[in-house]
This record gives structure tokens, C-alpha cells and sequence, in this order.
């Protein structure tokens, strides 16, 4: 990025350090919350840039001296040869970011093909999801949520928060797909090792900064007695929605509130985060002649990765990523898979 381009992200950052500091912008908790996602993003870009000025101005200071004095030639020699490196290292943080980075994300899982060992496997990523939340201090919120016979997941719901300055879909962005489980299921009798998969969808949530708009024609709205937590008033009344997009055939459901008027106020953020994360999914198909990232999936058609339990192995499909800790990454270590998805996405930008 042209120096000019750096002084401007620079510039960014100190404005933003004097309008946190301003006690007033705290006063719109969403507007705060923005800007120190905002601040948060640049400090590295900032850090790096401060360190490549200093290790230049080392360099010439160090080359200076080494014409008067050839004890300094090795000092110069040894800053120089860390130059190199954080040039790349900028270069890397450069890279321009995926500008839904900083939301937070909604999160659909379903049970696929195996019946019941699916829902379980479903009721798993469930589990791994929200304890790797957990690990990051993010809350879940659960929308929706329909339960097995076994108490495993048929069809949930999640929205995932994350800090002030700490967005959900930088990290999750890259969960979308099928995923695959190999294990002898709690309802094989004989020991026999089975397949069977869940279906992942997550994107941004923006909720009422989403572009598109939405037409109440377009709407079907069905109110349903609510099967999930609440209490007994959420229990005994239609407070449950149900809404559906009829051009696009979407569904959203949230029962998790307690007033009828609540869920459908939720029920419509989400949907409008769906709508905008298929109208930006369509914009990427037309200019699919430029770059598509190899670790990105939209939908849930694509096998993404396989937890192999007799092999404790997990497999991420569209990098080649294989790891032998499946027990602690269902607990909710994600980190090692997120770092090397995230890894492969910087690298091929690089090279394109």
C-alpha cells in the first residue's frame, strides 16, 4: 500500500483515540461499540507501520555511524536484515479486510443424512460453537431450537456476540458447509463405525444496517405455542414466530423471547441478515471471474471437514488441514483450524 495510503490509516487511528476518549460517544453504546472495533482493527496495521519507520530510521542511523566507524556495519547489517519481514508483515495487514470482520454472526446448524446419530453430531457443533464462544468471552443467544427424541439438534438457531472490540465473523466465517462425522453411534448395537453429517450455515449479523429491504407482502407471519425455554407464559401462549420470505423461500423462526411482538422483531433482523448475505453471495457469483476464496462456502452443499473419532482426527477438506486433538476442539479449542482457514484466506489474497 502506497505510503500516502499508510499516513491515512494512521490518521484514522489517532482520530479514533480522540473520539473514545471523548466521554460523550459513550453515551450510544452501538456507536461506541463501532468505533473500538474500528480502533481495535488498526492497532496492528498502526504498531507495524511505527516498527518499520524505526527499524528505517535504525538503519540509517546505523549506516551513518558505519561510514565513520566500520564497528557499526554489523548493527547495520542485522537491522537491514529485519526490514524484509516487516514489510511483509505490514503488507499482510494490509491486506483489505472482509467488511463484515467486525459483526457479530448468526448461526443456523441442522441434522442431516444419519437420522438420529446426525442430530447428535448437530447437537455437538452446538456445544463446540458455544464453548469457543465462551473461551472468547462471546455471548450466544439461542432463537430458535428443535430438540431429538435423544436430545440431540434438528434445527437451531444461534446468534454469537462479541466484544466492543472483538467481531464474531472474522473468526467464524469460514464455518459454512457440510460437516462429516465418523463414530460408532450411540445407537449401533453391533460397534460398527458410521457417517452421517450436519449442515452449518453462518453469516453476518446486521440486522437493521442491512441494505436490502423488504416488502411486508413478500411475507407470510405464523405464530406457533413456543417448545423451548421461557418459562410457563412463553409455553402456554402463541408467542412463537414464524416468518417466511415468500420470493426466496427463506424461513426464520425465534421463539426464545417472550412476547409475541419480541420474536418477530427478531425474527426480522435475522431475516434481513439472511437476505443481505444472499444478495452479497449473488454479487460475488456475477464477478466470478475475480477472486472467490477457496475456504469460503455460502451455503451448506459443501463438505467442508470430517471429525474422525477413532482416529481422534479432524480434517478441514479445503486446505489439507489435519489435526490429531479432536476431543479438545470439540470442547471447544478451535483455534488451531480458525488460525489456519484464516491463514490460507490471507495467502491467497496475497497472490492474487
Amino acid at each position: 500500500m502506497p505510503a500516502p495510503a499508510i499516513e491515512a490509516l494512521l490518521a484514522e487511528h489517532a482520530e479514533l483515540e480522540l473520539r473514545l476518549a471523548d466521554p460523550g460517544i459513550h453515551a450510544d453504546a452501538a456507536a461506541a461499540r463501532k468505533l473500538g472495533r474500528r480502533y481495535a482493527e488498526l492497532g496492528p496495521v498502526v504498531a507495524a507501520a511505527r516498527e518499520l519507520d524505526t527499524a528505517r530510521d535504525d538503519l540509517a542511523a546505523a549506516r551513518e555511524l558505519a561510514a565513520d566507524d566500520p564497528s557499526f556495519a554489523a548493527e547495520a547489517d542485522a537491522i537491514a536484515a529485519r526490514i524484509p519481514a516487516l514489510e511483509t508483515r505490514l503488507a499482510e495487514l494490509l491486506v483489505p479486510r472482509d467488511p463484515h470482520d467486525g459483526d457479530d454472526v448468526v448461526m443456523e446448524v441442522k441434522s442431516g443424512e444419519g437420522g438420529e446419530e446426525s442430530a447428535l453430531f448437530a447437537g455437538d457443533l452446538v456445544r463446540m460453537y458455544t464453548r469457543y464462544a465462551e473461551r472468547r468471552g462471546w455471548k450466544v443467544e439461542v432463537l430458535d431450537a428443535v430438540a431429538s427424541d435423544l436430545g440431540g439438534v434438528k434445527d437451531t438457531t444461534l446468534v454469537v456476540r462479541g466484544s466492543a472490540t472483538d467481531g464474531v465473523w472474522g473468526s467464524l466465517k469460514f464455518e459454512g458447509g457440510v460437516h462429516r462425522v465418523q463414530r460408532v453411534p450411540v445407537t449401533e448395537s453391533q460397534g460398527r463405525i458410521h457417517t452421517s453429517a450436519a449442515g452449518v450455515l453462518v453469516y453476518p449479523d446486521v440486522g437493521e444496517d442491512a441494505a436490502v429491504e423488504i416488502d411486508e407482502k413478500d411475507l407470510r407471519v405464523d405464530v406457533f405455542r413456543s417448545s423451548g425455554h421461557g418459562g410457563q407464559s412463553v409455553n402456554t401462549t402463541d408467542s412463537a414466530v414464524r416468518i417466511t420470505h415468500l420470493p426466496t423461500g427463506l424461513v426464520v423462526s425465534c421463539q426464545n423471547e417472550r412476547s409475541q411482538l419480541q420474536n418477530r422483531a427478531r425474527a426480522m433482523e435475522v431475516l434481513r441478515s439472511r437476505l443481505q448475505a444472499l444478495h452479497e453471495a449473488e454479487q460475488a457469483a456475477a464477478a466470478s471471474e475475480e477472486r472467490r476464496s477457496q475456504v469460503r462456502t455460502v451455503d451448506r452443499s459443501e463438505r467442508i471437514r470430517t471429525y474422525n473419532f477413532p482416529e481422534n482426527r479432524i480434517s478441514d477438506h479445503r486446505i489439507g488441514y489435519k489435526a490429531y486433538n479432536l476431543s479438545t476442539v470439540l470442547d471447544g479449542d478451535l483455534t488451531g483450524v480458525l488460525d489456519a482457514l484464516a491463514a490460507a484466506d490471507r495467502a491467497e489474497q496475497l497472490s492474487s
